[in-house]
């Protein structure tokens, strides 16, 4: 729902690329937490567990530093997503087919895919319980494991979405449901929600609401709909500078928004939506709809609910700095599965995987990590088929903008880097360990001095 991060269109991306890799390096590591092994059936000098953003390119760049044959990635599904182009998905400006490739395929060559889910981990004795009992044994632990849609916390669904007029941009399952939602949307209001809890992309639950309104518009049904946006939230946006455009925006579109409105229900069966206000909880209201945007409740994996390597919310619990473990010196996290105080997206791991590749190194060689991470994070927030404005900050909530322009304005440039540049980098940058963010561009452009 969000990307990885922008680079420069005066640079050639494959350009980039190249120039980002980093060299080969011999390890070594101390005090580590590995003097206890359980008894297990296979070993891994490194092993991830995830085969999302954060999974893949940490496999890769392990890879480079330990070689293939000692890393390892547990990873279920057989279909790796691109989830950020399911925004333009929902608004029928992509195909979900675009959006997925096979989990074989994006797996480093020589590293071993171990097709399964994780149900237990014991950081004490450095090796993890898969579905089939089987125990992984390990010398550093990375943990990729995303986060988890419970679609279920609110009633009625998932199985609503057997009905019409609904949809969600979160899900494989569900996103091309809200294409048909908007299609097929004749007179009334277009709800979209935000639930009270944290979630990957924090801008993506709007962006299919200026779509959308965008897209009515253009079919000329803009005077028959209400665009009604209600959030857990009690503003907008967490950055000032990006929070005033687009209330500007809002303004000029007639968009209403209610503030600490929490999703509770979805009547599918009478396009009934009951949501609860959050300022006066128990006080409920009822809203017809015509066409209804998801955004789930989101959590931690199950697995790290209740587990050693997590604190008491069930985030896995790292140093927001340099991304290893509180407590198990050669347990490490990147993602949306972490603690970390920042915006959950694709933009984040990118930058993450930088820092987490210097963190590694410097345990490997016996040393204290030094490089630190500030919480980039970025969200390009599409508000038309053709603009976006491309919001970047940190873990102060102040923008950490990549171009020496105003970021805040709405773009054509910035639609096409969203839709056309973030894609190709994703799949042949930071997936194969060479896009660690756009740092070393931002310094570049704003010469040195940001």
């Amino acid at each position: 729902m969000s990307n990885m991060g922008v680079v420069s269109p005066c640079f050639c991306i494959r350009s980039v690329v190249h120039l980002l890799r980093p060299g080969v390096q011999k390890m070594g590591y101390f005090q580590l937490h590995t003097a206890s092994r359980c008894a297990a059936k296979n070993h891994y000098e490194v092993l991830v567990l995830g085969g999302g953003s954060g999974g893949i390119t940490m496999s890769a760049r392990m890879k480079r530093k330990v070689g293939a044959e000692n890393v390892a990635v547990v990873e279920p599904h057989e279909k790796h997503y691109y989830q950020p182009m399911w925004t333009l998905v929902g608004a029928g400006a992509k195909q979900l087919a675009t959006s997925g490739r096979p989990t074989a395929s994006v797996i480093p060559s020589g590293v071993k895919w171990i097709k399964s889910k994780v149900t237990e981990l014991d950081p004490d004795k450095n090796c993890i319980r898969l579905a089939d009992d089987r125990k992984i044994s390990y010398k550093y632990l990375i943990i990729a494991l995303g986060l988890q849609l419970h679609y279920e916390k609110i009633k009625g669904l998932p199985e609503g979405f057997n009905y019409p007029k609904i949809g969600s941009n979160y899900s494989v399952h569900t996103v091309e449901k809200t294409w048909k939602a908007l299609q097929d949307f004749k007179e009334g209001n277009a709800i979209f929600t935000f639930p009270n809890t944290p979630v990957k992309c924090g801008g993506a639950p709007q962006k299919i609401m200026y779509l959308s309104e965008a897209y009515l518009r253009k079919t000329g049904k803009r005077s028959k709909a209400n665009i009604i946006f209600n959030t857990s939230l009690g503003s907008i946006f967490t950055v000032q500078k990006y929070a005033d455009r687009l209330l500007e925006i809002i303004k000029a579109r007639n968009i209403v928004v209610n503030y600490k409105h929490n999703l509770i229900e979805v009547r599918a069966d009478k396009q009934e939506a009951v949501f609860e206000n959050l300022d006066t909880p128990g006080v409920t209201e009822v809203y017809q709809y015509e066409m209804l945007h998801v955004t789930p409740p989101m959590g931690p994996p199950d697995v790290l609910m209740n587990s050693p390597v997590s604190d008491v919310a069930g985030w896995l619990d790292i140093d927001k700095e340099n991304l290893q473990h509180k407590k198990y010196p050669n347990v490490f996290g990147i993602g949306d599965c972490t603690n970390l105080p920042t915006s959950k997206t694709a933009a984040a791991i990118a930058a993450q995987s930088a820092v987490l590749d210097k963190t590694i190194s410097s345990v490997m060689k016996n040393q204290l990590p030094t490089k630190q991470y500030d919480g980039y994070t970025s969200c390009p927030i599409v508000t038309g088929y053709d603009r976006v404005i491309l919001a970047e900050f940190d873990y102060n909530s102040q923008p950490l903008e990549t171009f020496p322009i105003d970021q805040s304005k709405e773009r054509l440039l910035m639609y096409y880097m969203k839709a056309d540049v973030m894609p190709f980098l994703y799949w042949n940058g930071l997936l194969k360990g060479y896009w660690g963010g756009p740092a070393p561009i931002r310094k570049l452009l704003h010469l040195g001095l940001k």
